[in-house]
């Protein structure tokens, strides 16, 4: 496994050891130790989700406020454009984001803090994407933070395309107004 620190350090780039030959391949897409080791820190996830979405859907920016969920994502079929957008008041990056390219072909996956917004555009006609969270979905608690939000100045690779949003995530909140953690 690879890790790759990205503009912001405590998001990560995590490309596996993939091994393959005329049969096809194979990889580990989880291992406890290692991760904690890459991580740093020791990471328990409690619950996984799969999503499938057709191409232009733009999925984010969410956060839970309380129950703050890190998140390991991944794509299994498709590509997407994956965003994390720090929300820490106390931190050196509040209110800067990076962006990667996921695919099912280059099989890398990003880690995501708790403290961080998420959301992903796909690229591809569809895509299937699956992530683990280290606390349980709390609808009561969740937040979006606007995708568009001229202040986040986030580089959506969407050419002329319009992308296809829920309400909610059409009508999120501003960095200016969001609620932020400390």
């Amino acid at each position: 496994m690879k890790t790759i620190r990205t503009a912001i350090p405590e998001v990560l780039v995590i490309e596996p050891a993939v091994f393959g030959d005329a049969r096809g391949f194979f990889f580990e897409s989880w291992n406890q130790r290692a991760f904690d080791a890459a991580a740093g820190c020791e990471v328990r996830f409690v619950q996984d989700n799969h999503s499938a979405s057709a191409r232009h859907v733009l999925r984010g920016l969410h956060y839970q406020l309380k129950q703050p969920q890190g998140k390991l994502v991944r794509v299994v079929a498709g590509e997407v454009y994956d965003v994390a957008v720090d929300l820490r008041r106390s931190s050196p990056s509040f209110g800067r984001w990076v962006g990667e390219r996921l695919s099912a072909e280059n099989r890398r996956m990003m880690w995501v803090p708790e403290g961080f917004a998420h959301g992903f555009l796909v690229l591809s006609e569809s895509a299937e994407f699956l992530y683990k969270t280290t606390d349980y979905y709390a609808p009561e608690h969740e937040r979006t933070l606007l995708w568009n939000d001229p202040a986040l100045g986030i580089d959506w690779p969407l050419g002329a395309a319009t992308p296809a949003l829920k309400p909610k995530d059409a009508a999120g909140t501003p960095l200016a107004q969001a609620e932020t953690y400390p």
